[in-house]
């Protein structure tokens, strides 16, 4: 493999961000089809794990590119909303979270569509909009296991806990974007 090749498409970073992206499927098939809620935790997890390695591998490894920043985001919104959404359907999380999330990304489409059309630019993720996806990330897989009868008290508590500071961030970096996207 050359060095242009590596730092192109096929790079470990964005094969880490498509083995993600397969777990999608795959979490939804064994959540809902299969209701095995413990290979479902475990897909999430493994998501969560590799959500958080493939921007650190990226940089490590100098691997970074416009296709892995596109993605990473696009594929965290697709756990995000494939998870809640299934979580819904069983009766795991309430339906007002999954309307918060949805109302959130879509009013994002539109804060995106004023930055593309005033910059020509998309946003640039920042800390927070991190933080918020890492403690949505860790806290649907913990709401799993609130059901397990040895774990599930403390997994309810630090899931919801993840859960409203995620969703806290959520909203607010929601807020942050579009006055960044007005401003330029």
């Amino acid at each position: 493999m050359t060095d242009t090749h590596r730092s192109g498409i096929w790079t470990i970073p964005n094969g880490l961000t498509l083995l993600r992206a397969l777990g999608v499927p795959l979490f939804l098939w064994l959540f809902l089809s299969q209701h095995s809620t413990s290979w479902s935790f475990v897909v999430l997890a493994i998501g969560a794990l590799t959500d958080y390695l493939d921007g650190k591998v990226a940089r490590a490894l100098h691997q970074e590119s416009a296709l892995g920043a596109a993605m990473d985001p696009t594929i965290d919104r697709l756990y995000i909303a494939a998870t809640v959404f299934a979580m819904a359907i069983r009766h795991f999380i309430p339906w007002w979270l999954v309307i918060a999330l949805v109302a959130r990304d879509l009013w994002m489409v539109v804060a995106l569509s004023i930055m593309k059309r005033r910059t020509g630019r998309i946003f640039v993720v920042t800390f927070l909009g991190k933080a918020a996806t890492f403690n949505l990330l860790y806290a649907f897989p913990l709401l799993l296991l609130q059901s397990d009868h040895g774990f599930g008290s403390i997994a309810h508590n630090l899931g919801w806990g993840f859960a409203i500071w995620g969703i806290g961030l959520y909203l607010y970096t929601a807020w942050d974007y579009t006055k960044t996207a007005l401003k330029n």
